[in-house]
């Protein structure tokens, strides 16, 4: 026969001694700990696609609340999805326009290459006067370049096997990516949605496990990350124009596409190098022109160095009331550690340790 709870509540034995309610506390706070370690285990292949939905629903939720205040409350669900998805296309539509270009440029490549290999790719007229090696490079390229055999012979030696692994595991991680980014969009939606009643639980939460200084370290780390994110891409737009700027002046080919990519890429680590290296060589190779590439490398180099190492973090330190030096450490420690996500990661782990040397050391002296 069942026992229902009133039976339980009437046989109880009286004398049994109540329990206490600290440790009641630490029971629930070491099971809570136990279910969201297991829980990062069993989503710890996406828990970057759901650091990045909360990076981005933080930086952008100003905005978003100014936006949806104008739509009115139509619908819980409408306004955050819009903006779901404007965010998707400002990642989606340049990744798209880029590989568009890469696919129009595929054909003039083949093509050229096809080409090369009936008649050889000529030594470029600046090759020979480079100082101390420039004879030596041009001798190389006209015995391995320039001439069609040697040139066959070559590319012969390309792997096709390798080739095929290669393009077989790059589709597996494109795969990879687009589930990622699918997950990091529906997160993006959900904080969006129910952010403003996360932010109270999340508030209280830290309120209730370490008091009043819980919920100013929280809201220290939410203004870091917003600041480095503001910051980030304040500059990676400043790189964008310069650059975009520079190209026109200097003659590289497709001016307002580069400009863009630089922007794009000024977000990832090294990735505006990579442009800048890219812009510079279609200069050289493209347009022949080796004042011209030198001279964009040179000024380039000097903008980027400046804008990363100076313009950006003085840009997150003022809006994050941080010192130069720790948003410093902040960003370049970071990036060195967790990738693209330690640029932002980074500086509100640097705004914590602040906060609580100001604020906690403090308390307990007073």
């Amino acid at each position: 026969m069942l026992v229902g709870e009133g039976n339980v509540s009437r046989h109880a034995d009286p004398a049994a001694p109540p329990v206490d309610a600290k440790v009641q506390a630490a029971a629930r706070v070491a099971i809570g700990g136990v279910v969201v370690a297991a829980a990062a285990w069993v989503a710890w292949e996406f828990m970057a696609a759901l650091v990045w939905a909360a990076i981005i629903a933080i930086a952008t939720w100003p905005l978003y609340n100014r936006l949806a205040a104008i739509g009115g409350k139509r619908s819980p669900v409408l306004a955050p999805l819009c903006f779901t998805l404007v965010l998707a296309c400002f990642v989606i539509v340049p990744t798209m326009l880029v590989a568009r270009q890469i696919a129009e440029g595929s054909g003039a490549l083949l093509a050229s290459l096809h080409t090369h290999g009936i008649n050889g790719i000529a030594a470029p007229s600046w090759l020979s006067r480079l100082p101390y090696a420039g004879q030596c490079l041009d001798q190389w390229w006209r015995e391995n370049l320039s001439d069609p055999n040697a040139l066959v012979v070559s590319l012969r030696r390309v792997n096709l096997e390798s080739l095929a692994t290669w393009a077989g595991s790059l589709g597996g991680v494109m795969l990879r990516r687009f589930l990622e980014l699918l997950t990091m969009l529906l997160a993006l939606f959900i904080a969006l949605r129910d952010g403003a009643w996360l932010a109270v639980r999340f508030r209280v939460l830290a309120r209730d496990l370490i008091g009043m200084q819980g919920e100013s370290l929280l809201i220290t780390l939410v203004d870091a990350i917003r600041a480095t994110a503001n910051g980030t891409v304040a500059a990676a737009l400043a790189k964008g124009g310069v650059f975009w700027l520079a190209f026109v002046i200097t003659g590289v080919p497709h001016p307002l596409l580069f400009g863009a990519t630089m922007a794009l890429f000024s977000i990832i680590p090294f990735g505006a190098w990579i442009i800048l290296i890219a812009s510079a060589a279609s200069l050289l190779v493209v347009n022949d022109a080796p004042v011209a590439c030198a001279g964009l490398a040179i000024f380039g180099s000097a903008v980027l160095l400046i804008i990363d190492h100076f313009i950006q973090p003085v840009l997150i330190g003022g809006a994050a009331r941080l010192p130069f030096l720790f948003v410093l450490i902040g960003i370049i420690g970071g990036m060195r550690s967790l990738g693209l996500l330690g640029l932002f990661i980074g500086p509100a782990i640097m705004a914590a340790l602040l906060t609580i040397a100001r604020k906690w050391i403090r308390a307990e002296d007073g």
